[in-house]
């Protein structure tokens, strides 16, 4: 993968529970692990009439860098804008290199 490519900063985040210390009612949330560097590869219209034969959401292509601790619970976050991880595809090669993201936009409340 070059370098060059990851081009745009993404926020990841992860699901948590929060606890309210007063009540002890648990609320799901987000919380930001990582900001790392990533392709982000909008769709383009005829992309995206193909991909609702097989997943009317996706919306956004998004490479990142391999990491092991990544799935598709997370989210990425890029401009505001919220990108629900539909699936997480390892390189065809060694699979250790980078992860291509297929996504969906909107709003993921856990």
């Amino acid at each position: 993968m070059q370098a060059g490519r990851l081009r745009h900063r993404v926020k990841i985040q992860e699901p948590v529970n929060i606890q309210d210390p007063v009540t002890g009612g648990v609320t799901p949330s987000w919380q930001d692990t990582v900001s790392v560097w990533a392709e982000v590869y909008p769709l383009s219209a005829r992309e995206f009439v193909a991909a609702q034969a097989g997943q009317a959401e996706i919306s956004a292509r998004i490479t990142i860098r391999y990491r092991p601790d990544l799935t598709a619970k997370h989210r990425i976050i890029f401009r505001g804008k919220v990108y629900n991880i539909e699936g997480v595809l390892p390189d065809p090669v060694s699979g250790l290199e980078y992860f291509t993201l297929p996504c969906s936009q909107g709003v993921n409340d856990g």
